[in-house]
């Protein structure tokens, strides 16, 4: 409690402050532009997130193609990307990020982490849809060159987004944003971990032939909704019930998770696995990228990996209570 209480009076202060900034500029004569933003290590690499995801989504849209589902997700991902690390970088420039009602430390490590994991994601995506094929002739090496420099690019982006969230996370015995900390941190991986669960469901999984499976559906919903609540409300700097204890109802929420979760990566390999309802071998007939074997089989790796991630989460949020307590 004693913590909570600090940091809430920390984030505070940080608000009348960006207030100040953007309501009293002109009284207090304060400089409108901010060189730091730009020319300190933070600024650098943001800087150099925004011009990889650029070269990379120049690269492709120029030559180097991305039909199909997975290419639109890559293309997708370095745009928001590229918008979002600009909008960051001209805010902090301008300071204008005082006037927006959230907490700004809370938002941008969040996006960070967010913008590494689907980085991520399309750097693994691309080349094993569009660069796989390393054998080439006449024009078509020009467009596996384009390919190949995309990918690079992009693995250099999400390079650049984790050492963001390395210097931007919360040090051992410093008071800042909730995100910053290790369960926040985590609560991002497990919503983007949620996300590629739902896309596996949605490719032709066949989740609705049993209530068995059908129940980790309403696990992974229940529990995806839950962690966006949590991770919005810390972004908006908003407690939603006055002298709430959220830390408590934070860490109880995370206990509930990991039985859910629990309960699904027992279930949902029974049912898609096992002889009695599925198959434990994948089948002959199965084509790439339409084969429900295939979207089960990654449901279940990723319930097993979030089930970790809600347990790692409990135990760093016991262990960041108990250092804070006296």
């Amino acid at each position: 409690g004693e913590r909570g209480g600090k940091g809430r009076g920390v984030e505070g202060r940080r608000e009348e402050k960006g207030g100040a900034e953007c309501g009293e500029g002109m009284e207090s004569r304060a400089p409108f532009l901010n060189p730091a933003a730009v020319l300190s290590p933070l600024g650098g690499v943001r800087l150099l997130q925004c011009v990889c995801c650029c070269v990379s989504l120049s690269l492709v849209a120029h030559d180097g193609g991305w039909d199909g589902a997975p290419g639109y997700f890559c293309m997708s991902a370095w745009c928001l990307c590229l918008a979002l690390s600009s909008l960051v970088v001209c805010f902090e420039f301008t300071r204008l990020h005082g006037c927006l009602r959230l907490s700004w430390a809370n938002f941008t490590i969040t996006f960070a982490l967010l913008a590494a994991q689907m980085v991520l994601t399309a750097t693994v995506v691309y080349p094993v849809y569009f660069a796989s094929d390393l054998h080439c002739q006449g024009e078509e090496c020009s467009s596996r060159d384009f390919r190949i420099s995309a990918t690079v690019c992009s693995a250099v982006a999400c390079l650049a987004y984790a050492v963001e969230v390395h210097l931007t996370r919360a040090r051992p015995g410093s008071l800042g944003g909730y995100m910053a900390t290790a369960p926040g941190l985590l609560k991002v991986v497990q919503a983007y971990i949620s996300c590629i669960i739902f896309g596996a469901l949605l490719n032709d999984s066949e989740y609705g032939r049993y209530p068995a499976t059908q129940w980790c559906v309403g696990v992974y919903s229940v529990c995806f909704i839950l962690t966006v609540v949590v991770i919005g409300l810390n972004v908006a700097g908003k407690v939603p019930v006055p002298h709430c204890p959220m830390d408590r109802l934070v860490v109880l929420y995370t206990f509930l998770a990991a039985l859910l979760y629990l309960s699904a990566s027992i279930v949902w390999p029974i049912f898609c696995f096992d002889n009695k309802y599925g198959s434990m071998e994948r089948p002959a007939s199965c084509s790439r990228g339409h084969c429900s074997w295939d979207s089960q089989l990654v449901v279940a790796i990723f319930t097993y990996v979030n089930l970790i991630l809600y347990v790692a989460d409990l135990i760093y949020s016991q262990k960041v209570l108990y250092i804070a307590r006296p």
